[in-house]
């Protein structure tokens, strides 16, 4: 009981301070506080009028059956108008094989910007919103992306450093993913690439960001190819490398302009140690990679199988 009293008076006692000192203060710190109230009665007012100016119309104002009805033409006439755009870039790219990889770069790009431009205008030619409620639908998208389309949103992300940092372009053969092939499309979302057997591969953009990618040709119209033919140990590896260089120079899509090098290293195959002879040449056309590969590989055989070095029982491979 005791302790309870003593509580109370201690509350009497702060209550008579509190009530005294405010009484006894001097009149320029009430001046200061009253003028501090004023201010913040005054923020509070152009805060309130702030909120009513940027108050959201209601949708009907914003959108009407009219709107939608432009919205849909201007779209309907903007793929129309992209996709022929594209198509006449392609079909220039064909005739002008000079120009064919820059104009295929510049496709995807040009893509992106225009949608970009066809959404502008629908936006604020055709609804014209209030400035607060273009932020607010901004906000709610961020919110609605951030939470629901995260792939979406790193995909998108690897896109643009695709196309902006070009670690490969169009045309360029590329391995990424344990995937081969030559790069025929880079989209805001995924990359395709062609495979030796013509098959259409897609890459979600995002494992660019976070795998290893080897480029064959960076952008060149030429690049090298390798074909490798095992060889039993006793031959004489000078007199080979020299018909090897040789049987490469016949085919009519070697690049001249780049060395020819032939390898030798000893490894086991099948259980039997021989000689791996690796055949490195350029072709000219990138398209004919892979037709070089194998006439390369072809004229090589045929030259020692006639020059009796390979036997008729050896196993060949190309890679």
């Amino acid at each position: 009981m005791q302790i309870v009293y003593q509580r109370i008076l201690l509350c009497v006692f702060l209550c008579f301070f509190g009530f005294t000192g405010l009484a006894f203060a001097p009149t320029d710190s009430l001046a200061v506080n009253n003028e501090t109230l004023a201010a913040n009665d005054t923020l509070v007012h152009k805060t309130e009028t702030t909120l009513e100016q940027l108050d959201a119309p209601s949708l009907s104002d914003v959108v009407s059956g009219t709107k939608i009805a432009w919205t849909i033409v201007f779209l309907i006439f903007g793929y129309i108008g992209i996709r022929i755009s594209v198509a006449l870039l392609n079909a220039y790219a064909k005739r002008n094989p000079k120009q064919s990889l820059l104009l295929k770069r510049v496709i995807p790009i040009f893509r992106i910007f225009a949608w970009m431009f066809l959404i502008y205008v629908i936006v604020v030619g055709i609804y014209a919103p209030p400035a607060s409620t273009l932020i607010a639908f901004l906000a709610s998208i961020g919110v609605a992306v951030g939470f629901a389309a995260q792939d979406l949103v790193k995909n998108i992300f690897g896109g643009l450093v695709v196309m902006f940092d070009r670690p490969f372009q169009i045309g360029d053969k590329i391995d990424a993913g344990g995937q081969y092939g030559e790069v025929i499309e880079i989209g805001i979302r995924s990359t395709k690439i062609v495979t030796p057997d013509d098959s259409v591969v897609t890459i979600p953009n995002s494992d660019f960001m976070s795998s290893i990618v080897s480029n064959s040709n960076s952008g060149e119209s030429n690049c090298q190819v390798v074909a490798e033919i095992y060889l039993p140990l006793n031959i004489d590896t000078e007199k080979v490398r020299k018909m090897a260089t040789e049987a490469a120079l016949i085919s009519k899509y070697i690049f001249l302009n780049k060395p020819i090098t032939v390898l030798f290293f000893n490894e086991i195959h099948f259980n039997q140690p021989v000689y791996k002879m690796r055949l490195k040449a350029y072709v000219s056309d990138l398209s004919k990679e892979f037709v070089f590969k194998s006439e390369m590989t072809e004229i090589v055989v045929k030259t020692l199988l006639d020059e009796g070095i390979l036997p008729i029982s050896g196993s060949t491979n190309s890679s």
